[in-house]
């Protein structure tokens, strides 16, 4: 089979003969398979994250199957409903930012959470990893791409202000990813290489301002952690010391699922949250963990042909920004686990343990093959 008729598969045939059942669901069957593969993945590596609690594999199977019918749901909508939201959402968003800041439920030193009487509580910023991008893309499309110098302003403006609310929470994680999936909208609608200079400029010039006037003392060890670790084995360096010898350990083909040591010896901390890919690759090795990357690849590799065969500017810009913003969270928590960046709390999509953030990437599924399945239907 062709590689354009298996990216095709699933499509509505034009000559009118009846429609697959994934076209009537909104779904997209490449896409799905290779989401329940990660999925499945997960909760068996989760088994032995969670040294063999099985609740916490119950646990997060509840959340998976929430987030599922919430990516269904998100599957159903047209496109142009998200495009005729998003400004009302974008508000709503700033709303409930400003809320967290006055008045948020906060845990380990941070204010992150909205607890809301009758409802559980939800953290707003993981809300904004969705609506920031869709609200950069209905403002840039609008006009004609590539933006003016003002338009782009204008678009980094809205990514900017969320951004900096969710960063006096603190939670400079989710402000990066917030951040960059807006700033992703503003690049794919066509900024010009002198203009993305300047900004590069800009940043490299104000990088020392923000270290002695916005980061927190604590962000400031994290990167020089990251540095040094061996400075301080015992405190600040311990996370990344254990992860990096649970990687190493595993060697080629890894010790055996369940057979773990950095891990159920509780040398590895967090190892069913933001570590667990140190977890996988202790137990099943170089091997297992090219097996991970080449299912997240080829994740990467669907949705970017989804943003390619867009039919309208806003679809194309949302869904290449979601795409990139998932490549982010992999690139990140691979990154932080295996040392090469600074530990910032972000999760290994599917895989860790949590439900917001699940539900969050399951949504921005939805809104993927919302885009693909709906343009197959105005194809045919």
């Amino acid at each position: 089979m062709a590689l354009k008729d298996l990216m095709d598969s699933g499509s509505a045939n034009p000559l009118g003969r009846p429609r697959s059942i994934w076209t009537t669901l909104h779904l997209d069957p490449v896409l799905l398979v290779l989401l329940l593969l990660l999925i499945c993945s997960g909760l068996f590596v989760l088994y032995s994250g969670a040294d063999r609690n099985i609740e916490v594999v119950k646990a997060q199977g509840i959340r998976m199957t929430i987030a599922f019918v919430v990516m269904l749901v998100f599957a159903q909508l047209d496109p142009a409903v998200f495009r005729r939201w998003a400004p009302w959402l974008y508000v709503v968003g700033l709303i409930a930012l400003a809320a967290v800041l006055v008045a948020g439920v906060g845990a380990k030193g941070a204010q992150r959470w909205l607890a809301i009487p009758g409802l559980p509580r939800f953290q707003p910023s993981e809300l904004m990893k969705l609506v920031v991008p869709m609200m950069a893309a209905w403002y840039l499309s609008r006009h004609y791409l590539p933006p003016r110098f003002s338009h782009v302003a204008v678009g980094l403006g809205i990514v900017l202000l969320p951004m900096g609310m969710i960063i006096e929470q603190p939670d400079l994680g989710t402000s990066l990813l917030v951040g960059l999936a807006g700033i992703f909208v503003v690049f794919f609608a066509g900024m010009s290489w002198k203009l993305i200079s300047a900004v590069f400029a800009m940043v490299s010039v104000s990088a020392p301002l923000m270290w002695f006037f916005v980061m927190r003392d604590y962000q400031k060890q994290r990167v020089l952690t990251l540095l040094d670790p061996q400075s301080d084995p015992l405190g600040a360096g311990w996370n990344i010391i254990q992860s990096k010898t649970a990687i190493g350990s595993g060697g080629l083909e890894g010790k055996g699922w369940l057979l773990g040591t950095q891990s159920h010896l509780e040398f590895l901390p967090e190892s069913h949250t933001d570590f667990i890919v140190a977890v996988l690759a202790e137990e099943f090795g170089f091997i297992g963990m090219g097996l991970l990357l080449t299912t997240y690849f080829l994740i990467i590799l669907r949705c970017l042909y989804i943003a390619a065969t867009a039919q309208d500017s806003f679809s194309r810009l949302v869904a290449g920004a979601l795409t990139m913003t998932f490549f982010i969270y992999v690139f990140v928590n691979v990154g932080m686990v295996s040392g090469l960046l600074p530990v910032v709390g972000v999760p290994l999509p599917l895989i860790s343990y949590g439900g917001t953030s699940s539900v969050t990437l399951m949504a921005a599924f939805g809104v993927l093959m919302s885009i693909h399945t709906h343009r197959r239907m105005l194809a045919a």
